[in-house]
């Protein structure tokens, strides 16, 4: 297992993601096992050029608070940390194109946490309080929509 620093609550990671630009959230066997592997897509079996990660920084659009969004994140991801051996752990990296879910690719990984057990409950609990799970985005009624 790595020796990576744990991430164990949304500030531990907030603070991370402040202090790096480009930070992202990878669910596999960790970044030693990354290191000699390369993401595969499912379907077509192809290679694809970089690991397949998700971003932890927010989209310049975000206006609610980095917690809402990296509890966001995590929660969407978290099934893919529940096969054996996976775990969630914290990386940069120079993204080098999108894969088949439009996911960043990365290449020139740096490690910076793992995910502790705790972090996911808090972010599970707060995304559970702040956001609509599971809900389909709204479609608004034409004629009272001003943009036309």
């Amino acid at each position: 297992m790595e020796a990576l620093t744990l991430c164990r609550t949304l500030d531990d990671l907030e603070a991370l993601v402040r202090a790096y630009p480009g930070v992202y959230v990878r669910y596999s066997a960790g970044p030693r096992h990354d290191a000699d592997e390369l993401s595969v897509d499912g379907e077509s079996g192809l290679e694809l050029p970089g690991l397949s990660v998700n971003p932890l920084t927010p989209e310049a659009w975000w206006s609610r608070p980095l917690a809402h969004w990296l509890a966001r994140q995590l929660m969407q991801y978290q099934h893919l940390g529940e096969r054996d051996g996976a775990f969630g752990w914290v990386l940069t990296g120079r993204e080098v194109g999108r894969g088949p879910d439009c996911e960043p690719l990365v290449v020139d990984v740096v490690p910076l946490a793992r995910i502790a057990d705790p972090l996911l409950e808090e972010a599970d609990a707060l995304y559970s309080r702040v956001f609509d799970r599971g809900a389909l985005p709204h479609h608004r009624d034409r004629e009272t929509d001003n943009r036309g």
